[in-house]
């Protein structure tokens, strides 16, 4: 289990936004390595369980130049959670 906690950030382009939260590089090595083997998909995002309080769903990191990952946070959960761009929140990574 990886348990990251960090600010949501929003990334805009054209008609559409998107919110994500970042998995430092530090944090990330456990992820990195698990990708290595034949777990990962397309744009080498690596298959996850994500938690954030009493939410749960099944979604895809997808590493970043820097060597950390990125999270993407769908509407649905953020709605659950009440969270938005710009918290802080701790979500808790299982590799599938």
């Amino acid at each position: 289990m990886i348990t990251v906690t960090a600010p949501i950030w929003l990334w805009s382009e054209g008609q559409g936004q998107w919110h994500f939260l970042t998995v430092p590089p530090e944090q990330a090595v456990e992820i990195r390595v698990y990708g290595l083997g034949d777990v990962r998909r397309g744009f080498e995002a690596v298959r996850v369980s994500a938690t954030i309080a009493d939410v749960t769903w099944r979604t895809s990191v997808f590493p970043q130049k820097s060597g950390g990952y990125i999270l993407p946070l769908k509407a649905d959960v953020r709605r659950r959670t009440g969270i938005a761009a710009g918290d802080e929140v701790t979500v808790e990574l299982e590799l599938l």
